[in-house]
């Protein structure tokens, strides 16, 4: 089973950073894409941010600037910095990724459980 375990959600005020992890665990045989979306309360999940395996990123233009995204693929683990956050940046986060499991010759998307973000004014 594959699983997709985030961390370091939170309560920060405007102005503050946070880093999100999430780490990917189970029988793995590859990854590829991987990234981060937001839902906030009455609107649609959207991308944040998405780093390939090679590194090349690709952020929301409402984050770019701000945000960071990263990934350890020795740990299979991606990471968000998010810098200078706005209120509107409250949101419950997940993360994604393209994995292949071991057992299977299909790609799929796996997502994490969310975790809060919370800005405050």
């Amino acid at each position: 089973q594959v699983q997709l375990v985030e961390s370091g959600g939170g309560l920060v005020q405007a102005g503050g950073s946070l880093r999100l992890s999430c780490a990917a665990s189970g029988s793995i045989a590859g990854i590829n894409d991987m990234g981060w979306y937001r839902q906030a309360p009455g609107k649609q999940r959207e991308l944040v941010a998405v780093i390939t395996s090679g590194g090349s990123t690709n952020y929301a233009d409402s984050v770019k600037g701000r945000f960071t995204v990263s990934r350890d693929n020795a740990k299979n683990a991606v990471y968000l910095q998010m810098s200078s956050l706005k209120p509107e940046d409250t949101a419950v986060y997940y993360c994604n990724a393209n994995i292949r499991p071991a057992w299977s010759l299909h790609w799929g998307f796996y997502w994490g459980q969310g975790t809060q973000v919370t800005v405050s004014s």
